[in-house]
């Protein structure tokens, strides 16, 4: 092992003056410019703010260390040098390095009567860092505090430079883009930075620089903190981050390692739910949400965004895309946006993009409430919406409605109409929902952070709710998983459709599935219309509650192929919800069969799921050499044992017990290739 001191003259005096930053990544993470106290003292105004080094941070490679300590050091106001290097000895590859303050140790004796004059304190500020198995560099160690004035004297002699070596400075200043390669071990780069030309019609900024996130004082420090201490403590915690070409931070997404697993179980429904966004609330938030196999929502990503923009959108969508590892959900359902629209026919041009109806019912009154007969063209678009089962009966009640209330040039009504294949019900019956429609009355998809966030909410609090909302979402979710396979339900009636999946599916979703077991009863009449080989299409009558409380009988279409197995409602329950509805369940009863087909049984609602399912690609297709991908593999294997041992204390002895097991052989080999080396 050898060890080197390296002296400030090994590097020009406009090199330490100009503390020059180069890279960029979406894996790094900057601060805004702003006004702020510094580790000693109030910078000058005008400067940019960066974040403090931190046991933890990882560079890509020696020289991104260097360069961010050289443009921190400018920024509070003292000047680098290396201490100390440690080399290997028969490569002379670089492993190790102390960083320092120029003003570090003492003037050597046979120096101290040279003319010179003295700047060494014996200055305490330092890093100390090393390679890592990631073959990145790590920060092992830091000391922060100086022992003498900061800033003042540094920008003094800046200023006494020649011409030619300001206006080097000054054309340097526009590449000096201060970012912080702040990695975890196994995140990786995304690929792109989704720049694409927008011409969205409705676009909403919510700060006087829309390149940037418009953060308050303190928030950059609170988000650096907020990721420093979740990729150190949280395994597999994943964020990127997107800066404008001046280095300001622009969008900021993450996931953390619970609601990374949760991507590859319930990834294949999403809602982008953007209400901090439309609304401009004080945290410019936008959410990844799915629906777990209890039925309750999860979160699988979150995202800081700079405006409402096909860019900041589409960088989200990329870097969720990085995380799944290119997993592309099924149904993707959002707000009518044109940003969105834009940015998901983008990234995700195969998956099915449907509008929110939850989000479209809750405007009606602002967008209606001012028109004259306002009760009746209410009830006459819920009407065409929500009890029409044929396209061709949509379209007749829409074009009664616009023409007995004179509405055709509405614009809001006009603009739907042009949408209606989005979002309208009729229109969506091979659309996929998973429960997350909104197909019937008074169903809604509520904001995830509903109770956690209102519109004054700032980041730093937003950050701290976080984290309990998460919390409160985890435990119910194991309080339900414990629910689900600890008791069996109460049987309500006698058809075999009820007991069968009361052995299958988590409680909230069989509680659902039986009350639709229940309400066959509701239909008394099921009868054949049409016979087209081992097609049949059945009419299922059914006695339904309508307004005022009075009864109808309404009608219901259900194809039902004996061969295939195959039965289909024309009101799609199964599509919408997830399950069979009780018109299908009449069908399959009336023809005999007392087991619903195994493909209307969804393995997403079953309370064993998790325990079952393993996301991605199994251990048999694992990379040689892809690291990022062996971490993956062992995380999600490791999960399931997890799943298992919260079943009992037994299953968790017998758990611990393995992980214990498996810990000692990986230190055994780590033990032998030592040796091996030695």
């Amino acid at each position: 092992m050898e060890m080197e001191e390296e002296e400030a003259h090994h590097l020009s005096h406009e090199q330490l003056a100009e503390g020059k930053c180069e890279g960029q990544s979406l894996s790094e993470l900057v601060c805004e410019p702003t006004e702020l106290d510094g580790q000693n003292g109030l910078l000058e105004e005008g400067k940019k703010e960066f974040v403090a080094p931190a046991v933890g941070m990882e560079f890509e490679s020696y020289d991104d260390a260097y360069n961010y300590y050289n443009c921190y050091a400018k920024e509070v106001g003292f000047r680098v040098r290396v201490k100390n290097s440690w080399f290997k000895r028969n490569s002379r590859e670089k492993y190790g390095a102390v960083l320092c303050c120029s003003s570090q140790g003492f003037k050597r004796i046979k120096d101290v009567n040279r003319l010179r004059k003295e700047t060494r304190t014996g200055c305490p500020a330092m890093i100390r860092m090393r390679v890592v198995d990631s073959k990145r560099w790590r920060v092992l160690e830091v000391m922060l505090e100086h022992n003498h004035l900061l800033g003042g004297k540094i920008y003094k002699s800046i200023k006494k430079m020649g011409s030619g070596t300001k206006r080097k400075m000054q054309s340097s200043s526009d590449a000096e883009v201060q970012t912080v390669k702040l990695y975890r071990a196994l995140v990786i780069d995304a690929g792109g930075n989704g720049n694409s030309n927008s011409n969205a019609r409705e676009v909403r900024n919510f700060s006087e620089h829309p390149n940037q996130l418009n953060l308050k004082k303190g928030d950059s420090q609170a988000i650096y903190n907020y990721l420093c201490r979740m990729q150190l403590t949280n395994p597999n915690f994943f964020y990127l981050m997107d800066f404008s070409d001046e280095g300001r931070l622009r969008n900021a997404f993450w996931v953390d390692s619970r609601c990374r697993a949760s991507c590859g179980y319930f990834g294949d429904v999403i809602y982008i739910d953007n209400t901090c966004l439309s609304n401009r609330y004080e945290t410019p938030l936008a959410a990844l949400v799915g629906i777990n196999h209890h039925g309750q929502t999860v979160l699988l990503g979150c995202g800081l965004l700079a405006s409402e923009t096909l860019e900041s959108y589409a960088w989200l969508f990329k870097a969720w895309l990085t995380c799944v590892s290119g997993q592309w959900p099924q149904t993707i359902i959002t707000d009518r946006c044109k940003a969105l629209q834009s940015a998901i026919a983008e990234v995700f041009p195969k998956s099915n993009h449907r509008f929110s109806l939850s989000h479209i019912m809750k405007k009606v009154p602002e967008k209606l409430g001012g028109l004259r007969n306002y009760d009746a063209i209410r009830k006459t678009f819920v009407k065409a919406v929500y009890e029409t089962l044929k396209v061709i009966e949509f379209e007749a009640a829409w074009g009664f409605m616009i023409q007995h209330f004179g509405v055709t040039e509405h614009e809001w009504l006009r603009g739907l109409y042009e949408d209606r294949a989005q979002w309208a019900p009729v229109y969506l019956k091979e659309t996929f929902f998973a429960g997350m429609s909104s197909a019937r009355p008074g169903e809604s998809l509520s904001p995830f952070f509903d109770k956690y966030v209102h519109k004054q909410t700032p980041l730093k609090e937003f950050l701290d709710k976080y984290e309990l909302a998460l919390q409160k979402k985890h435990k119910e979710e194991t309080l339900a998983d414990i629910e689900s396979r600890n008791s069996s339900p109460t049987l309500r009636t006698r058809c075999s459709f009820e007991l069968q999946l009361s052995k299958l599916y988590t409680r909230e979703i069989f509680k659902r599935f039986q009350f639709e077991v229940e309400e066959m009863y509701s239909c008394f009449s099921t009868t054949q219309l049409h016979v087209d080989g081992p097609i049949i299409i059945f009419l299922v009558k059914e006695r339904v509650l309508a307004e005022g409380n009075r009864r109808e009988i309404r009608d219901y279409e259900v194809l039902y192929n004996r061969t295939a197995g195959e039965v289909r409602c024309i009101c799609s329950c199964f599509n919408f919800c997830g399950y069979l509805c009780r018109h299908a369940l009449c069908v399959l009863n009336f023809n005999g069969v007392e087991e619903i087909p195994s493909k209307y049984i969804l393995s997403r609602w079953k309370k064993d799921y998790k325990r079952l399912y393993v996301p991605d690609q199994g251990s048999n297709n694992v990379d040689v050499v892809d690291r990022i991908q062996w971490f993956n593999q062992l995380y999600r294997s490791a999960l399931q044992v997890v799943e298992e041992g919260a079943i009992s204390l037994d299953h968790y002895k017998v758990s611990l017990q393995a992980f214990e097991e498996s810990l000692k052989r990986v230190h055994d080999i780590e033990e032998k290739q030592e040796q091996h080396t030695l």
